[in-house]
């Protein structure tokens, strides 16, 4: 996952944001990786490098979203950790936004009607026709997020490959999100989940019929 401020989102979308520098004690991306940033999707980085707060240039700030390079450098000393110097190191990332690689549309949205939700029990239900799978599957990927898929289909006692294809399916319902290593339960796929938490509760509080 990378993290970035509200402010910037919409610079990473377009592409007027496609740099940041990290002060990080070793690397936590690398280059050719995929990383969510919620909610906008997935970036992916181009190239991960070490620098000097003294190598940064203007067109680096500009391409961080900052006005300034004195900007850029006041916003990176408020950040935890030690005194900034000139010969501070950093990590450089370069980067761009590939989200709509890994996700359909929908999957941010955290407002379900009670229309979609009844429509989507009913097309979990059709994928379910021959064998329950979906509900365990979500599960799955809720408790173990961005865990490689043949860990998840293991756990289940399937193979890989068929694990894959099922999961694509609850992709295209807006469900899940694909990474570099894994999967996530969407926004969509989180508020679903917790409506039909929530009505199974209280289903469970009703007095059997016929009291």
């Amino acid at each position: 996952m990378l993290l970035f401020q509200k402010r910037f989102h919409e610079g990473l979308k377009s592409g007027a944001v496609r740099v940041t520098f990290r002060r990080w004690n070793t690397a936590r991306v690398k280059a050719g990786g995929r990383y969510r940033c919620h909610p906008i999707g997935v970036l992916e980085v181009d190239d991960v490098s070490r620098v000097q707060v003294q190598d940064i240039s203007e067109a680096d700030a500009t391409a961080s979203g900052f006005g300034s390079r004195g900007e850029l450098i006041d916003y990176l000393k408020g950040a935890p950790g030690l005194a900034l110097s000139d010969d501070t190191e950093l990590f450089r990332v370069a980067l761009h936004y590939g989200g709509d690689g890994d996700r359909v549309p929908l999957a941010l949205e955290e407002q379900l009607s009670e229309q979609d939700i009844e429509t989507l029990r009913k097309k979990l239900a059709r994928l379910d026709a021959d064998t329950p799978w979906t509900m365990q599957t979500l599960q799955l990927i809720e408790q173990r997020p961005q865990v490689a898929a043949r860990l998840l289909a293991k756990q289940l006692g399937r193979e890989r490959d068929p694990f894959k294809v099922d999961v694509r399916k609850l992709k295209r319902l807006g469900l899940t999100q694909s990474f570099e290593v894994g999967y996530e339960i969407s926004p969509r796929g989180h508020a679903f989940l917790k409506a039909v938490r929530a009505a199974d509760a209280t289903a469970k509080k009703r007095p059997p019929k016929g009291r």
